[in-house]
């Protein structure tokens, strides 16, 4: 071997070990996911304190029309990421990311945020109402009937402050109410298919008075889905995330550190 050439070598098996090291030492990318009746800013006060801590956060605008059809979506925002991800889901935005990470390498891990972990064959529906305590469909607004024969659900503007986020600031939640995003009834009723939450490590964290998904319920799904760490905040509503952003921010960083 030439003088050149050997020089050439030495300094690939330098770099190796290198490149391995700054592999190790990458950020994983946190892909939020909001759920029925709450947009991408619902998680402003957790990504605030996510980027401040380095990390570069995705708010992917969840549509609410199908499971998989969401799933697909989110996979795809996932997809295009290089490097680990870390999928949080809100609520509904739970079952969106059970299938979206099926598949894909590069999801290191799972944070649930007053989320549903369904199993195969279970909806969102059926899961909300398994236990007591739930009082969303008392809130609902009259369904606003769709083209394709279905129907979208919100909840009442008069209503959404003690349904959904009853301890965020009522100024706060009044603004909240007028730009929720609707749910199609189909994507409330549609069967899960595999999880991923069998596979990957999963957190857990949730309010102690959820109104929207009973905390027994959340709490099953937690135990079921073997999380790794599961938080309860005492008194927070279903929106954990905007009340309580650094505790729920704290969690998603333990998930996107750990081995």
């Amino acid at each position: 071997m030439n003088t050149f050439a050997l020089t050439l070598a030495l300094i690939g098996s330098a770099a190796a070990p290198l490149d391995i090291a700054r592999a190790a030492d990458i950020k994983p990318t946190v892909i939020l996911v909001h759920g029925a009746f709450a947009d991408s800013a619902s998680w402003n006060g957790v990504a605030a304190k996510l980027r401040g801590d380095g990390y570069n956060v995705i708010g992917a605008a969840n549509p609410l029309r199908s499971v998989q059809g969401d799933a697909s979506a989110v996979a795809n925002i996932v997809k295009s990421v290089k490097g680990p991800v870390v999928l949080v889901g809100h609520s509904y935005g739970g079952a969106v990311i059970s299938a979206a990470a099926n598949g894909l390498a590069n999801v290191k891990s799972l944070v649930y945020v007053a989320a549903f972990a369904p199993d195969q064959g279970e909806t969102a529906l059926e899961l909300s109402g398994r236990y007591p305590g739930g009082t969303l469909g008392g809130a609902l607004a009259e369904p606003v009937a769709l083209a394709n024969g279905g129907k979208d659900f919100y909840i009442q503007q008069d209503k959404f402050h003690q349904q959904f986020a009853a301890d965020v600031p009522k100024a706060q939640a009044e603004l909240m109410a007028m730009g929720q995003r609707p749910i199609a009834e189909a994507a409330l009723t549609e069967a899960a298919g595999a999880p991923a939450w069998k596979n990957l490590p999963s957190y857990f964290i949730y309010g102690t008075a959820d109104k929207n998904i009973p905390a027994a319920a959340l709490g099953f799904m937690a135990d079921r889905a073997k999380s790794r760490k599961t938080i309860k905040v005492a008194g927070a509503s279903h929106v954990v995330m905007t009340s309580h952003p650094a505790a729920v921010a704290k969690l998603i960083e333990e998930a996107a550190q750990a081995k």
